[in-house]
């Protein structure tokens, strides 16, 4: 066939994710990594939570064993905003460093990538890389400096994906930066750094994990989504669900159905810890290639519209819904609503999340994925709907305000949505039980 014409649906998909290193106290190594590059002077990313605790001791005791010279930098917000990246690029830019670290949840991880990039980038505005419509999506074409990531929660993913979300505080909206070239060149997987995790932080980082895995297995293909890039390095990092990704996610959602609940329940149980902190990064090169849709799309306002939530176990001074939570309070109603397409894929996911199929019609699948979450939220002690965290029906035309520029996710929802259905999805999650 000749050259694809612009317009069409793309042909191809491309995957893309960090090197990944797995083990029990394998953080001890970053020292020697950062040797083995040659780096002279390293920025060490953290926030104030954790700069006291065993994961970034770990980090700190493995860069004095080597003789690193580094600074730390340790005001990462958790749940970042625009100004709070644009503080850490300030000092990513002051600092001429020649490598990153970064230790802690998606926030850390994320800022450091902004950081690395900005800072690789002087000239350029802010705006330059932000995902349009926001800002004006601009590829990355110029080199970065290498970033070793060392995930402290089970969730994001974000140690193997070229993706970084913040809030965009004057349009009261999340929004990002996505770029196969801001992936961390090494994620560092630790099962030893989940033992300091809170249990509410264990649940809601493992929520985004589920949600992960859901959405992009129920993503639209890659070979429908339009339109084909002229060149590839216009090829979104989010191409849509694909044949390599469908293996993570579902391995993903085996290892939360069989795992979360136990890692959440008894903090000890070191085995359910470590395979959630693997099975988010799985989560993360299925994601991270094929894209999230609805849950995500619509977590976002949620969570930039917050009033005066504050969840238990977050030790923060502002209000904030915590990124997994926002994802999961609409997962059942955006199943519900996307199963019409790919029934079999949703009937396939309900299975592996405890549902008993056997006698079930293809087309209920929908209600049997959102009655499979709703139990497993319930179980869990997942507050009871938006209502719960202070949203009423009053608040739903903001929320849909709110999603309506998330075209980079919500256009992978294998069905079309209007604004009012995207209405009748957050006042179907109003409550849940």
């Amino acid at each position: 066939p000749e050259r694809p014409t612009l317009g069409t649906t793309d042909y191809a998909f491309e995957i893309a994710i960090s090197n990944i290193r797995y083990g029990e106290g394998v953080t001890k190594e970053i020292g020697m990594d950062l040797q083995n590059l040659g780096a002279r002077r390293v920025c060490l990313m953290t926030d104030k939570n954790l700069s006291k605790l065993p994961p970034v001791n770990a980090v700190l005791n493995s860069l004095a064993k080597y003789g690193i010279n580094f600074q730390i930098y340790d005001n990462v917000r958790v749940e970042p905003t625009d100004q709070s990246f644009l503080d850490a690029i300030q000092f990513a830019k002051k600092g001429e460093f020649d490598a990153y670290v970064a230790v802690g949840g998606g926030s850390v991880i994320d800022t450091c990538k902004a950081a690395n990039l900005y800072a690789a980038s002087p000239s350029s505005e802010f705006l330059d890389y932000v995902n349009a419509p926001v800002g004006k999506g601009k590829p990355v074409t110029v080199p970065l400096k290498p970033l070793i990531a060392v995930p402290t929660t089970s969730g994001t993913g974000s140690e193997t994906t070229g993706v970084a979300i913040f809030d965009f505080k004057e349009l009261k909206v999340k929004t990002g930066i996505a770029s196969r070239a801001i992936k961390p060149t090494l994620g560092i997987i630790d099962p030893l750094h989940t033992l300091s995790m809170p249990e509410r932080i264990v649940a809601n980082s493992g929520f985004d994990v589920l949600c992960h895995a859901l959405e992009s297995y129920t993503a639209l293909p890659y070979n429908e989504r339009s339109p084909c890039p002229s060149n590839p390095i216009n090829r979104p990092a989010y191409q849509g669900s694909n044949p390599i990704s469908d293996v993570w996610a579902l391995h993903a959602l085996r290892i939360v159905a069989k795992y979360l609940k136990r890692a959440i329940r008894n903090p000890e149980d070191r085995e359910a810890r470590a395979n959630m902190h693997l099975a988010s990064a799985f989560a993360g090169i299925g994601f991270g290639n094929a894209g999230v849709h609805l849950c995500h799309g619509m977590s976002y306002p949620i969570s930039g519209l917050v009033k005066t939530y504050k969840p238990k176990d977050y030790n923060v001074d502002h209000s904030l819904v915590p990124h997994g939570l926002s994802v999961v309070l609409t997962s059942p109603a955006v199943f519900a609503f996307t199963a019409q397409i790919h029934p079999e894929r949703h009937l396939e996911a309900a299975e592996i999340l405890g549902a008993d199929i056997r006698t079930a019609r293809i087309k209920d699948a929908g209600l049997i994925l959102a009655d499979t979450l709703r139990k497993f939220l319930f179980d869990l002690n997942v507050d009871d709907g938006l209502a719960a965290i202070g949203y009423s029906k009053a608040d739903i035309p903001a929320l849909v305000k709110g999603t309506l520029p998330q075209e980079r996710v919500t256009k992978l929802s294998p069905r079309p949505q209007t604004e009012e259905d995207l209405s009748a999805l957050f006042e179907a999650s109003m409550k849940l039980y």
